[in-house]
């Protein structure tokens, strides 16, 4: 039933896709899709703009308009099934089979930099939750572009870690939580640095990994680098048991 009433609007324009909006609603009524968020439903929101405060281009705004009422209820089953939904996984691709790999350590005469890379696959949609590396990992979650930008990635950030990569912008922000939720639950995890760029679209990142740890109920300590596009570090910010919240 449509009525008039205060409501989310997205300005895809100004949109850049970060999804800090997207872990501040609480009734799940936004999505990123295609690198621009997006109302899901009408009445999945309510209306109130909790995620306006976290939009860093401000591209969301509520306004007045004739649109479908707030359901409570459908709200209540729209997240009950959204913590059903299955993983993604390509259980048929070659690429998701799983592997503990031994690092390279010294240089070889062969090799310019030896690699540090302890685990297979990398890619945060292909590990699954119980791979065996996991367990009481100090986990290294860093955004794609990270890997590229960042000069000396394997000494700095792989070594003695388990690392996982992905896009927090094109990538499904609720399916990473949910995936970090159960790995956090199940892997007795020691530790986790999250490596991104200074991009706006990257700040997700860190967002997603404390909102898993919540529906775990656990409380990692977490360092978070920002690194830029020449790979220099810009910031770390350190949270958790084992440091002094930044």
């Amino acid at each position: 039933m449509k009525v008039l009433r205060k409501i989310i609007e997205i300005n895809e324009g100004l949109c850049n896709g970060c999804g800090q909006c997207v872990t501040s609603c609480a009734e799940g009524a936004i999505r990123v899709i295609d690198g621009k968020a997006q109302l899901v439903k009408e009445i999945y929101c309510d209306g109130l703009g909790a995620c306006i405060g976290e939009c860093p281009t401000g591209a969301l705004s509520i306004i007045e308009r004739e649109a479908d009422d707030f359901d409570e209820h459908a709200v209540e089953e729209h997240l009950k099934s959204m913590e059903k939904e299955p993983f993604k996984m390509a259980d048929a691709c070659p690429s998701s089979v799983i592997r503990t790999l031994e690092p390279s350590g010294q240089n070889s005469n062969n090799l310019k930099a030896a690699s540090e890379l302890s685990n297979w696959p990398v890619q945060i949609r292909l590990v699954p939750p119980n791979a065996p590396f996991l367990r009481g990992a100090d986990l290294l979650i860093a955004s794609d572009c990270t890997t590229v930008a960042s000069p000396n990635l394997h000494h700095d950030f792989i070594r003695g870690r388990v690392t996982l990569i992905g896009c927090p912008k094109f990538d499904d922000y609720y399916e990473y939580i949910r995936k970090f939720a159960e790995i956090f639950k199940t892997s007795a995890i020691r530790s986790i640095t999250a490596l991104v760029m200074e991009v706006p679209c990257c700040q997700g990142l860190p967002a997603m990994i404390r909102q898993a740890m919540e529906r775990a109920g656990k409380n990692l300590s977490m360092e978070t680098v920002v690194i830029n596009s020449s790979g220099q570090i810009l910031k770390r910010e350190k949270s958790g048991p084992d440091f002094t919240t930044a």
